[in-house]
């Protein structure tokens, strides 16, 4: 699934900019800090705080929708950067569409959640807001991904190793579970937390800005 990208004409962006392009990544979250910094140069990161991310019950697409809307209402938005990202990702549960499953906060709730999770499919999904010429650029995306039906040794050794904290569904594509889960349908960047329309777009943002300098 996919919302409608925001496309700004060469002019828009670059008439009060310098280069490099400045962005803030407005979450604490490590993997995705590390997803921008492979892509560009000008990063800086910080976390917002409280941000209620409870939402009624409804379908996930639309549940990670709200959160990211939220977030991006909290951030404060300042002549420091060209562009400000907000993200949020969530796992929805393979035997229920409107049951998210979110950061567990303890190893009872990660190992209930890997639980549910093994030997089966299930949805990934994602939002990003990217804040740019005074505009918002948002994006939702899901992702499918499948995850063996690993033995409860496997499962222990998950828990133990604690890849499972501050990742949505108990587990990080990118870690340990890597190794038992595939991506069936969609991009890898959505399950790691950023949707791919918006690294594209981000993508397009720094040909803009390169192009400007010369």
């Amino acid at each position: 699934m996919k919302l409608t990208l925001i496309l700004f004409e060469k002019s828009d962006v670059v008439s009060s900019t310098r280069w490099p392009m400045r962005i803030l990544l407005a979450s604490a979250s490590e993997r995705r800090g590390a997803i921008l910094s492979e892509r560009f140069s000008n990063i800086q990161q910080k976390a917002l705080n409280d941000v209620d991310e409870s939402v009624p019950r409804d379908t996930i697409s639309e549940q990670v929708r709200q959160v990211v809307s939220r977030k991006a209402v909290a951030v404060q938005l300042d002549d420091d950067y060209d562009v400000v990202i907000v993200a949020d990702t969530l796992v929805e549960d393979p035997d229920d569409e409107r049951d998210a499953l979110g950061k567990p906060d303890s190893k009872e709730e990660a190992t209930t959640m890997l639980l549910r999770l093994r030997g089966g499919r299930h949805r990934v999904w994602s939002a990003t807001m990217v804040h740019a010429a005074g505009k918002w650029h948002t994006s939702v995306e899901y992702a499918l991904v499948e995850i063996e039906n690993f033995s409860d040794d496997v499962l222990i050794e998950l828990i133990e190793s604690e890849s499972w904290v501050g990742k949505a569904g108990g587990y990080d594509l990118a870690g340990m579970m890597g190794q038992y889960a595939k991506l069936v349908e969609g991009s890898e960047s959505t399950v790691l937390g950023f949707t791919q329309s918006s690294l594209d777009y981000l993508e397009e943002l720094q040909s803009l800005f390169s192009m400007s300098r010369s």
